[in-house]
């Protein structure tokens, strides 16, 4: 499977997940489709140097998007598809924070 370090890809910085961070302690995290939760929790774990209590997965779809592109007089109609990705929710215990903004962790 993969290394630790590679499961967590980016945070998820939002104003929903700015919210919950502040209320309830959660935090969202893009991670690797293959990664399961016993994964994401020692990666959060060990990279941050916090305690997870609970960890919620959601498999996102990618969407569907046309694109007119009009050269030479001729209307060209393409699609794609952005790539499917997984989302992580990250509950931690009581007392601990993960400062995005500053680098650092407050335990």
């Amino acid at each position: 499977m993969s290394t630790k370090q590679n499961i967590i890809i980016r945070p998820i910085l939002t104003e929903k997940i700015n919210s919950l961070g502040e209320t309830q302690n959660k935090y969202g995290f893009q991670v690797k489709q293959e990664a399961n939760k016993i994964e994401i929790r020692q990666a959060v774990e060990e990279k941050f140097g916090v305690k997870v209590k609970k960890v919620a997965t959601m498999n996102q779809k990618g969407k569907v998007k046309e694109m007119t592109v009009r050269s030479g007089g001729r209307t060209i109609r393409t699609k794609g598809k952005r790539s499917d990705w997984k989302k992580a929710i990250v509950t931690l215990k009581e007392g601990d924070k993960i400062d995005f903004y500053q680098g650092e962790t407050a335990v």
